[in-house]
């Protein structure tokens, strides 16, 4: 629950500190948080960390592409926004790997499971997911996936 806790301090800390944006983007994200629970039925002892973060991680990759969809119709001002929310949830996700060390772990799994076909990406993809946690984009390492089995 420190993750979730983290979050709660940090939105009442925004609140008092007078940051309107900082504390709307933060009570959005307890909310999806909150629907999450409600939905797993676990509202009474609420989410792990590691799903705490998976749902940041979506919650990022929305405002992301929000902002990438403002960009090309030219709403600089929404997808500014956009932007600056996607930051400031992006400070809840742990480290994120580079390329470079995904591209270790992929090829690793590659070799590890003996695959030399595109038929186990599936698998591939699964056991990199494993390894990585949310240290790492799920359409990075789908796309370095598919490069190493090509």
């Amino acid at each position: 629950m420190a993750l979730k806790q983290r979050i709660q301090d940090d939105l009442k800390a925004a609140l008092l500190g007078g940051d309107r944006f900082v504390g709307e983007t933060l009570r959005t994200l307890k909310a999806a948080i909150l629907n999450e629970e409600v939905a797993q039925n676990k509202r009474d002892e609420g989410l792990d960390d590691a799903t705490i973060e998976q749902i940041i991680a979506k919650e990022v990759k929305k405002r992301n592409e929000a902002a990438s969809l403002y960009a090309q119709n030219d709403r600089a001002e929404s997808a500014a926004s956009e932007c600056r929310e996607a930051e400031i949830l992006s400070v809840y996700l742990p480290q994120q790997l580079s390329e470079t060390e995904v591209q270790a772990i992929v090829t690793a799994t590659v070799a590890e499971l003996g695959a030399t076909d595109a038929k186990m990406m599936g698998q591939v993809i699964g056991a990199v997911k494993k390894a990585v946690g949310n240290t790492a984009d799920g359409a990075l390492v789908a796309r370095l996936v598919k490069e190493a089995l090509n």
